[in-house]
This record gives structure tokens, C-alpha cells and sequence, in this order.
């Protein structure tokens, strides 16, 4: 019923209302998530006006668009979405969006055989993308050239900005290989919450293992729980982490299996997967999340 009642709105505002925000010559941009949203912030700069859908700690699987969603949906230039399904209660809307708006599906703009497939996930992509670096560098990229041909005047203005971000992210890239190189590779097994770290894993030479799949619309059972808890036992695994947009009650089930079977296990700390930390903070940003997760996980795993 409510999915029915945002896609009526949805159809109200574009074929009949009119738009109620005033005009101050930018160009208006919706992301979803704030990750994206500190992607365009960084290419756009005050070229653009920037809205977000979702704040820290909001989980993407499970997000429902409300009524004032729509309505910034409704009234951007341009829209910029994660896409390969991350957004999944928000596919009818965009795909509504598709003939009337720029709407801008990042991940589905990538090379197909370069992404990660997965048969738990209604056989489409991981979605995660974004922890690897060179692809979020893509990212920055597509964002440049789709701002560009919206606001030709400003084009210089992102080009240079871009270029500048892609030196921050290189050097994101660099250091944290090095920090990485500090851990022995056996002890190079990252358990989370749920299946958000596979491209982390793949650029940067981790094994990942999540409780949850792709999306955490699925539940972890017990089964799931026992099974990994022998997977940690076996392997030696110090540490298991929590993530900022996923209930803490699965990862604490895990630990008890462990410690109901005699071995030890901690928690190393809590990671964000698919949403910043709080605006103002060093993890507000990507590169400043980037770096408090591979601290945390390096520092946890030793």
C-alpha cells in the first residue's frame, strides 16, 4: 500500500506540480546515500545545491522513500544512485524517473566483468563497490563529466576538482597499502556483519566473510552462526567487527557461539559499510571512513 501511495505522488509531481523550491541558479542534486553525497560535494563544490536521502547510520538495503524524498526526487537536475540494487525498496521510483530526469545509476555504469556476482543476491552484483578505490575513483569521474554537461559554464570548475580528488584518493590508495602490509597475510580474515567488504577484500587482499549476505533484507540463522563460529575457531581469527548500519545483535550471537566453544574472540570495533559516519567528523567523509576502517581493522587483527 505505501509503495503504491509514493508511486501516485510520484506521478502527481510529474505530470502536474509545479516546483516549489526557489531558484538560485545551481543546479540541484539529490544523492541517496552520503557516501555519494560527499562524492558530489567534492566535485561540485558551490557550483551545485546538494541534497541527500540518507544520513549516517541509514541502512540502503532497507530504505522507503517518503513522501519528501519524492518530492526532492522530483525537483533535481540530476540524481545520482548507487545502483546494482543497493537501493532496492527504491527501484520502482527511479526507474519511473528514468524518462523525465538525469537519474544516474553509478554502479551499473561500471565494467560488468570486473564486478563481483552473487547467486545469494537474486543472482545480481555486490553493490559495495565503493570499497574499492578505483572504482570509486570511477565514480568521481562519471560525476565530473554528468556535472559537466548539465552546467557547461562550471565545467573547468570540476574538471580541477576532480583532479584534485583524484590525487586525495590516490594517496588514500597508497597509504593504505602500506598500513595494510603491517598485518601478516594469515591473519588477513575480515568477519563483518554482513557481505559488504568483498571488493575491499579482492584490491586489497582479505578474505571476507560476512554473517549476513549482500543485502540485509536476508537474516542470518543459526546454522549460519555455528557454521562461521567453526570457521573462526579453525582459522585463529582474533577479532570480529560490527557495522555503524547494522544491528550489533548478530555479531554479539556470533561471539557467543565462539566463547560457548572455549575459544576467544572480540570484537574489534565497528566498521561503516553502506552509510558515512556523522556529518562534521573525520568519518563523514569517504576518505576519513576509509581511513578509520582500515585503522580499525588492521589494529583489531594484529
Amino acid at each position: 500500500m505505501k509503495k503504491t501511495l509514493i508511486l501516485l505522488i510520484l506521478s502527481t509531481f510529474l505530470f502536474g506540480c509545479k516546483n516549489a523550491i526557489e531558484d538560485d541558479g545551481k543546479i540541484k542534486v539529490v544523492t541517496t546515500t552520503n557516501i555519494l553525497a560527499d562524492l558530489v560535494s567534492e566535485i561540485g563544490g558551490n557550483q551545485i545545491s546538494l541534497q541527500s536521502l540518507m544520513g549516517a547510520g541509514v541502512d540502503p538495503h532497507l530504505y522507503k522513500a517518503s513522501e519528501g524524498d519524492v518530492s526532492k526526487l522530483y525537483n533535481a537536475d540530476i540524481i545520482f544512485y548507487g545502483g546494482l540494487h543497493l537501493e532496492g525498496k527504491l527501484v520502482d521510483i527511479f526507474e519511473k524517473m528514468q524518462s523525465s530526469k538525469n537519474t544516474v545509476s553509478l554502479g551499473d555504469r561500471l565494467p560488468k566483468d570486473q564486478l563481483i556476482a552473487s547467486a545469494n543476491f537474486g543472482s545480481n552484483y555486490d553493490p559495495h563497490v565503493w570499497f574499492n578505490i578505483q572504482f570509486f575513483k570511477q565514480f568521481a569521474q562519471i560525476v565530473t563529466n554528468e556535472l559537466s554537461k548539465a552546467d557547461a559554464e562550471n565545467a573547468d570548475v570540476y574538471t580541477e576538482n576532480n583532479k584534485k580528488y583524484q590525487a586525495k584518493l590516490d594517496s588514500l590508495e597508497a597509504e593504505l597499502k602500506a598500513t595494510i602490509n603491517t598485518l601478516p597475510k594469515e591473519k588477513r580474515i575480515l568477519v563483518t556483519a554482513h557481505d559488504a567488504f568483498n571488493y575491499f577484500g579482492k584490491a586489497y587482499d582479505f578474505e571476507v566473510v560476512g554473517l549476513q549476505g549482500i543485502s540485509t533484507a536476508s537474516e542470518a540463522g543459526v546454522r549460519d552462526v555455528q557454521n562461521l563460529s567453526e570457521f573462526i575457531i579453525e582459522n585463529k581469527v582474533k577479532a570480529i567487527f560490527v557495522e555503524s548500519s547494522v544491528p550489533r545483535r548478530t555479531i554479539e550471537a556470533l561471539k557467543a557461539a565462539v566463547l560457548s566453544k572455549k575459544h576467544n574472540v572480540e570484537i574489534g570495533g565497528s566498521l561503516y559499510s553502506d552509510a558515512l559516519g556523522d556529518p562534521g567528523t573525520e568519518e563523514g567523509t569517504y576518505i576519513g571512513m576509509f581511513k578509520y576502517n582500515m585503522n580499525t581493522i588492521v589494529n583489531a587483527l594484529k
